[in-house]
């Protein structure tokens, strides 16, 4: 059974960083994808980027692609968000969820959130 965790949350100052991690556990095959959404207080939640982990695909929301990166370490099963030049609209709880077709498409398992909250 794959379990994801997600970790590196909490509270940053505007235009500072913050650094996400997602780890995953149970999986049994290699082309799977990870993806990061967010759901901001009082909105729907919204795709950030994704991850293939077998070939490094990576797919971000336009929106965010100059300050927001994705990467992954296959040796710690774990997907990272860097966070950059963060605003209050980046407030949010942040969620990992992986895709086992590796496409970044249909999650199958979602992990419980991490809350990033941006402000003086």
């Amino acid at each position: 059974q794959v379990q994801l965790v997600e970790s590196g949350g909490g509270l940053v100052q505007p235009g500072g960083s913050l650094r996400l991690s997602c780890v995953a556990s149970g999986v049994t095959f290699d082309n799977y994808a990870i993806g990061w959404f967010r759901q901001p207080p009082g909105r729907v939640r919204e795709g950030v980027s994704c991850i293939n982990m077998k070939d490094g695909t990576t797919n971000t929301a336009d929106s965010l692609k100059d300050r927001f990166i994705i990467s992954k370490d296959n040796t710690k099963n774990t997907v990272y968000l860097q966070m950059n030049r963060m605003t209050p609209e980046d407030t949010a709880v942040y969620h990992c969820a992986a895709d086992y077709d590796g496409r970044c498409q249909g999650y199958d398992t979602w992990g419980q959130g991490t809350k990033v909250t941006v402000s003086s």
